[in-house]
């Protein structure tokens, strides 16, 4: 297995610039617990009500420990009032999964968006009688939906988690809001998550954004921090190359690239995927008056669109980050499952999603003899092979991918291109960079090579939706002339020489390849750039009027160029100086201006 470069940064940090004033903006521990319950609010001001009163709304994101949250404030304030919003009036458990029944479906996997408001999961009787619950003194309002309770509040502030964090206390048992399951399957467990809490969630953060005070980070040590330092903070980004915090998971085909490159654990089997640019899920780490401060990166895509997207991309997509990159790690391990992703209007009918899961493979290794599964052979008789998948499915013959599936040797830099409907797979021995767009829980198993997840289980099989999307016409000729080898050189100059290498023109992302051994200059054109360093082991990415500190990249790191960046420069740096370097980009074709 040859390894890369072993520079990767698994915690890249915003630093954010200072208040004017230099007043204190971040309190840590046991100080940001007093803190809430002190009669001040953002960096020093008194609160609005009288001394004797003072109302604090602490509205939270499902999986926050709502009950630790609790315990700690009246270990903090024993003379404090301390209310579970959600106990005292949201609807009962039963009351709640029949509203969403249909959203929520029967499926282990998918469900349906919902477009619930959080009032629905309230009664509103209820909320009326916790605001009576206020009286003299400390009172604080907790819980997803605090504030919705119709009382003056002296003290907003939300209590914030990114949602890789929910995930990993759900898997230990945490269950899902206003819900008793949790020893459910996790995969339903995330499916709620995805379909109906999330969504809710964004809507109501976005509803109560304005009125924040203090932003509670609540991923490990509670970290506090006025909400001004946290828009400041998220103005920057949006103006600036940065990276969201990567997150890494085991899976029962994955690899030990990662492992060596990107300095993980040793104790996991292996590492499968690498999510370095969901903002979806993925944190951002802001460093505000010395404390670092993990937060949904989607908190910069809800609250500056425009900048980081682009206006025609934004129009295109709403304050939704469009754009997917991941690593898949094979390297020392198994293929991926075959699979297939929904057309657009299965996914769009079926899930209530605007758009689909088009996608390509990026190689930034490979061993002798890896190959992907792309495409269908000539001549094949699709209902043998759904019956053959079937029969396997059900503890029958293995299913042979080679007999109906075409294979092609992958070598590093190679870029093979996977519009929605077409059959493909990374095979093992590979290490993948997945270019895609964003909805990335739609993939259709159809054959696991009779394997089971890393929790005993087998993984869920859905042949039934991917025989309702396959294009049996994308056949080898069609492959080979459409998802294979695409890459066109399109310009070169002394120091730099740029390929187009895809994306097919069913896809709506477009990529492009820099190889690069001088200075070479680049523009957003006005809409969002998604990066990575595919070779080399570091580049500077520069402004060439000094609109932002020079960044820094290493080998195998994504990063974004929002929309608001405009010109900007990289180069080989560090160890890469005197060697050529290389990078990939993608952005959402046809959203460039020329302004």
């Amino acid at each position: 297995m040859k390894l890369g470069h072993g520079n990767y940064d698994r915690r890249p940090v915003v630093r954010v610039p200072a208040a004017a004033d230099n007043g204190q903006e971040a309190w840590r521990g046991a100080a940001a617990w007093q803190r809430l319950g002190s009669g001040e609010v953002g960096a020093g001001e008194p609160d609005a009500g009288p001394a004797d009163r003072r109302v604090v709304v602490i509205d939270t994101v499902p999986g926050v420990d709502v009950a630790d949250l609790m315990s700690q404030l009246s270990g903090a304030h024993p003379e404090a009032t301390v209310v579970d919003v959600a106990q005292a009036a949201a609807l009962p458990g039963k009351e709640l999964d029949q509203l969403l029944a249909s959203r929520l479906t029967d499926d282990r996997v998918f469900g349906k968006l919902t477009h619930e408001p959080l009032e629905h999961f309230y009664d509103a009787d209820r909320l009326a009688g916790a605001a009576e619950r206020v009286g003299a003194g400390l009172t604080f309002l907790v819980g997803w939906g605090a504030a919705l309770v119709p009382v003056e509040a002296d003290c907003v502030v939300l209590a914030d988690l990114p949602r890789w964090e929910t995930q990993q206390r759900q898997r230990q048992g945490a269950p899902n809001w206003g819900c008793d399951n949790g020893t459910e399957d996790p995969l339903r467990k995330y499916k709620r998550s995805y379909f109906v809490e999330w969504r809710t969630a964004d809507r109501h953060k976005q509803d109560i954004w304005s009125r924040l005070d203090l932003v509670l980070d609540t991923t490990a040590e509670a970290v506090l921090v006025t909400a001004d330092a946290v828009r400041r903070g998220l103005a920057s980004t949006a103006r600036r190359p940065f990276r969201v915090m990567p997150y890494f998971d085991p899976g029962s085909w994955g690899g030990q690239w990662m492992r060596e490159v990107c300095g993980l654990d040793a104790e996991p089997p292996n590492f499968a995927w690498c999510f370095d640019c969901v903002p979806e899920e993925n944190s951002l780490l802001l460093e505000i008056d010395g404390s670092t401060v993990e937060l949904p990166a989607q908190n910069l895509v809800l609250q500056h669109p425009a900048e980081l997207l682009g206006r025609r991309t934004r129009a295109r997509f709403g304050a939704e980050f469009p754009i997917r990159f991941d690593l898949l790690d094979t390297m020392g391990g198994g293929n991926l499952s075959l699979q297939v992703h929904p057309l657009t209007e299965y996914i769009q009918r079926e899930f209530g999603m605007p758009y689909t899961q088009d996608e390509s493979y990026y190689l930034l290794d490979a061993a002798p003899g890896a190959h992907v599964y792309l495409g269908l052979r000539e001549g094949i008789d699709p209902e043998q092979m759904m019956a053959d998948l079937r029969t396997a499915q059900q503890g029958g013959a293995d299913f042979v991918a080679e007999d109906y599936v075409n294979t092609f040797p992958a070598r590093p830099h190679d870029h093979f291109l996977i519009p929605a409907g077409t059959v493909h797979s990374s095979g093992a021995d590979s290490m993948v960079l997945e270019i895609s767009a964003t909805p990335y829980i739609f993939t259709f198993k159809m054959w696991d090579w009779g394997r089971l997840g890393l929790d005993g289980k087998p993984r869920p099989i859905n042949i039934d939706h991917a025989e309702a999307n396959i294009q049996w016409d994308r056949d080898t000729a069609w492959v080979e002339q459409n998802l294979v080898g695409q890459v066109a050189e399109l310009a070169a100059s002394e120091g730099w020489r740029e390929e187009r290498t895809g994306l097919h023109e069913l896809e709506f992302i477009e990529t492009r390849r820099h190889w690069i051994r001088g200075r070479s200059e680049h523009h957003t054109h006005g809409t969002v750039q998604v990066k990575n360093l595919v070779h080399g082991a570091e580049a500077l990415v520069e402004s060439p009027t000094g609109a932002f500190e020079p960044f820094v990249v290493h080998y195998a790191e994504t990063f974004i160029v929002p929309a608001a960046v405009g010109a900007y420069t990289v180069r080989p740096h560090g160890p890469a100086v005197g060697t050529e370097i290389a990078t990939i980009t993608a952005w959402v074709r046809g959203t460039e201006t020329t302004d």
